[in-house]
């Protein structure tokens, strides 16, 4: 594939840091651009005292990647334990869940966190997750396939949406090309370490949105390069927002928040957050 035929990149951000979060994307910025992708964090915490104490969602999913160290997570789900260096959370929130998460006792975590919308079927229904261990995340050569299908493989974790996300390490020099599937028109890639040469410029420590299209992504590491990259049918609804929710109506999220308002009094009542 030559320069002219590469699919370009639109728009590329560093996003903000503070503390040991980088954060990428939000839904008020570049969200949407690429929703159903509305949030993105690359994140680094050194103790459990750096923690994200407990806090609600609704409307949306999160799911992250621990790409080092271990991450221990509690949620109104019921389930809590730690994931391993890479294992995957998926938790959607649907009307309501509270939870928290960060680096384990005498550990550091360090990986990816995303938000997706959720489809209007799902977005104000039961909260739900799923824990995939490290040996359960299927692989096509460099990528692993954290969300979708890619390759002949498919991700245990299995939204309505049609969506892809894959967690990818290249070597210094490797070319790696991927090709969306046919309905995939949103696509773009954020890298953690090293570099990548792609559409005539280079990604590094940043997000870059490519052009909508269904056209091949050719990428070459420069360095020892990690990165994700996401790939989806563009989300049709807009993005009502509130604190910690995003659905596709006011009535969706006054709903959502109502839930998560009731979850909270019991939190409390119990001595739980």
């Amino acid at each position: 594939m030559n320069s002219t035929d590469q699919r370009s990149i639109v728009y590329r951000s560093k996003g903000s840091t503070r503390g040991g979060i980088n954060r990428l994307v939000s839904p008020g910025d570049l969200g949407q651009m690429i929703k159903p992708f509305i949030f993105l964090d690359l994140f680094q915490l050194e103790t459990p005292a750096s923690k994200m104490g407990m806090h609600p969602h609704s409307g949306i999913a999160t799911v992250t990647v621990v790409m080092d160290g271990a991450l221990e997570y509690r949620e109104t789900t019921g389930s809590q334990g730690q994931l391993p260096t890479g294992g995957v959370e998926w938790m959607s929130a649907g009307g309501g869940v509270w939870h928290e998460g960060g680096a384990a006792p005498g550990q550091h975590v360090r990986g990816f966190q995303l938000w997706l919308a959720l489809p209007a079927e799902d977005e104000n229904g039961p909260a739900s997750s799923q824990y995939v261990a490290p040996a359960q995340v299927p692989s096509h050569g460099p990528a692993r396939v954290i969300i979708g299908s890619y390759g002949g493989v498919s991700s245990p974790i299995r939204p309505r949406a049609p969506i892809n996300y894959l967690h990818v390490k290249l070597h210094d020099g490797e070319l790696w090309t991927y090709t969306p599937p046919n309905n995939h028109d949103v696509s773009w890639i954020a890298v953690a370490s090293g570099a990548l040469h792609t559409a005539g410029t280079t990604v590094q420590h940043e997000v870059a949105i490519f052009e909508e299209g269904g056209s091949a992504i050719e990428l070459v590491a420069q360095g020892a390069t990690e990165f994700v990259l996401g790939s989806a049918a563009k989300h049709p609804h807009d993005l009502v927002t509130g604190y910690y929710s995003v659905h596709t109506s006011a009535a969706a999220l006054e709903q959502g928040e109502r839930e998560i308002r009731r979850i909270g009094v019991q939190l409390r009542a119990a001595n739980l957050m």
